[in-house]
């Protein structure tokens, strides 16, 4: 299960950095594969993340397939300080909530950690429905902790996917920067 998810994983933040919109449904099935590794491995807010992964996956493959307000393809936009600032409040209220609950649940596996990324992991992947450059930003983080926690966890396959995350993040957040950057230039009046 834990090397289906790994090739699927890859796969999905492969396409997801060029855009394309075949990266949705093989994340439905990564969110699938990851939902049963991390139940198995004591990681209750991880397993709750891959079902949010899923539906978002499912929103995700939708929206980018509706495009944006005019229906065309959906463009690569930035956050707005006002918009940073929600999520940021958001995150920072499912954090504690998520850790309030999961430190209660016996076998719990570093509550604490695990669900301040979950917080921050479900920010990001809203901002990736929405085509929003900085949720790379959001992984690049998220993705370096990650490692760590599945070295703690005894998944080193999952480790490793995620330095392929860290480094698709990084690759990813200068493709969309230059996406952004392209037509920004393509609105300027000649």
């Amino acid at each position: 299960m834990e090397v289906a998810g790994f090739l699927t994983g890859v796969v999905n933040v492969w396409l997801v950095t060029r855009q394309n919109i075949w990266s949705w449904p093989i994340g439905v099935a990564n969110a699938l594969f990851y939902t049963v590794v991390f139940a198995r491995t004591g990681l209750y807010s991880d397993t709750g993340l891959q079902v949010v992964y899923f539906v978002l996956s499912l929103y995700g493959w939708w929206h980018w397939w509706r495009g944006g307000p005019t229906a065309d393809t959906l463009p690569v936009t930035r956050t707005s300080r006002a918009l940073a600032f929600r999520l940021s409040l958001i995150g920072v209220i499912t954090w504690l909530l998520l850790w309030t609950i999961t430190a209660r649940i016996p076998g719990a596996a570093l509550p604490h950690i695990d669900s301040a990324l979950v917080a921050a992991s479900l920010i990001a992947q809203w901002m990736m429905t929405r085509k929003l450059a900085e949720n790379w930003l959001v992984w690049i983080v998220v993705d370096i902790i990650y490692v760590g926690v599945f070295i703690n966890r005894q998944l080193p396959l999952t480790a490793v996917l995620y330095a392929v995350f860290f480094a698709l993040a990084v690759s990813g957040h200068m493709q969309w920067r230059a996406s952004w950057r392209n037509a920004q230039a393509d609105e300027q009046p000649a």
